[in-house]
């Protein structure tokens, strides 16, 4: 069977018939004469002529619905895209509020999230610092029935040390010390924003001790109340060298107590014992600060800034070398330039650096036994 459209409509035909029997639809003759299929020649019949320009026809009208189906298809389409582009500029539109509240409960959970982090070891160094100037200075102040000798003062300070070491180390490091503070800043230890945190905290924990110590002594015997003077036959140079040094000793004791490739244990008594080494020495100059917030703490209570400076110069000074001589010279770590300024602006935490450097020291040891086990195979 075939179909052939004539005139706009499809009638069923036998193929036999379309080369040269009868049609099958009863009242219409042969479609296709067999002397016309045995002459290309002759001209085609009238009747085939007809038959071919309604197939022409009936091909068109397909083609054109095809085409219209196709359009309205792709309009649709069109139409559906424009919809879900519309879609997102109206969320846009009306999603700046909860965006904007989103922004806002996140920034609100990262500061809540510093400020406990941070807020500990402040209060730690805070703690640290009222002590030591409260026991320091108090085992300075001048009693008639006893005067406090020199041993008697740098034991005291060794001892307080130790405690409050002891007591705020895995805190916040136990600082309790602003030139200690910026040699771990200068040895990329810590972060410029934590540091002067930390030297804040110290300064108002320096001055409520201070002020502790001040409120329960006697007024006769209060005096100077521990503010470190220069004793008239020292000179101001010889009195800022001997801080710088004293503090220099100080600082290189705190970088070996509590440098996790050298000891693991507690590094209370070590620094304590470093304070009292400079006491020893330290108070027949100037009464021995090696520390600005101890003596910024007695100032202003009694509100002497004489010399205060030297006391500030010195300390810091020999802070700041001790800290290139330690982590630059005698154990210098593998920090990189990126390294550093990440920890100095506090994007990177020290843990987080610390934590990398030994995986890539044992990456290049096991390279190294790899290389020796190879160059002994070939021996």
């Amino acid at each position: 069977m075939a179909a052939v459209c004539t005139a706009g409509r499809v009638r069923p035909v036998q193929l036999g018939k379309l080369l040269g029997g009868s049609s099958s639809v009863p009242g219409e003759g042969p479609l296709l004469q067999p002397s016309d299929a045995h002459n290309p020649g002759s001209p085609p019949p009238a009747s085939l002529t007809t038959q071919s320009s309604g197939q022409q026809h009936c091909g068109r009208e397909l083609q054109a619905g095809a085409g219209a189906a196709q359009r309205q298809e792709t309009r649709g389409g069109r139409g559906d895209q424009r919809e879900e582009k519309q879609r997102p500029r109206e969320q846009r539109h009306q999603d700046p509020d909860a965006m904007e509240s989103g922004r806002r409960s996140l920034a609100k959970m990262l500061v809540c999230r510093l400020w406990t982090t941070i807020s500990k070891a402040l209060f730690a160094e805070f703690l640290a610092t009222g002590l030591y100037v409260f026991f320091g200075v108090g085992s300075a102040l001048r009693w008639p029935l006893a005067l406090p000798s020199m041993l008697q003062i740098a034991i005291t300070f060794n001892l307080a040390t130790a405690v409050i070491v002891q007591i705020t180390w895995k805190a916040s490091g136990a600082h309790v010390n602003p030139a200690v503070t910026l040699a771990f800043l200068v040895g990329s230890q810590i972060s410029l924003p934590r540091a002067v945190a930390y030297v804040a905290a110290q300064l108002a924990g320096a001055t409520a001790g201070a002020a502790l110590l001040y409120g329960v002594t006697p007024g006769d015997i209060r005096e100077t109340f521990g503010v470190n003077v220069v004793r008239s036959s020292v000179s101001t140079g010889q009195v800022v060298a001997v801080e710088l040094v004293l503090t220099l000793q100080l600082v290189l004791c705190v970088f070996a107590s509590t440098d996790s490739r050298q000891t693991t244990g507690s590094p209370a008594a070590t620094i304590g014992a470093s304070v009292a080494v400079g006491h020893l020495i330290g108070i027949y100059f100037t009464g021995c600060s090696m520390n600005p917030a101890r003596s910024f703490g007695s100032a202003v209570i009694v509100g002497k800034f004489a010399v205060h400076w030297i006391f500030w110069v010195g300390p810091l000074t020999g802070a700041v070398l001790a800290s290139l001589i330690y982590n630059f010279i005698l154990f210098p770590d593998t920090k990189t330039l990126a390294q550093r300024l990440a920890i100095l602006t506090g994007t990177v935490e020290v843990e987080e650096v610390e934590g990398v450097e030994p995986q890539k020291k044992d990456s290049q040891s096991s390279s190294e036994d790899t290389e020796m086990e190879n160059v002994c195979q070939v021996a």
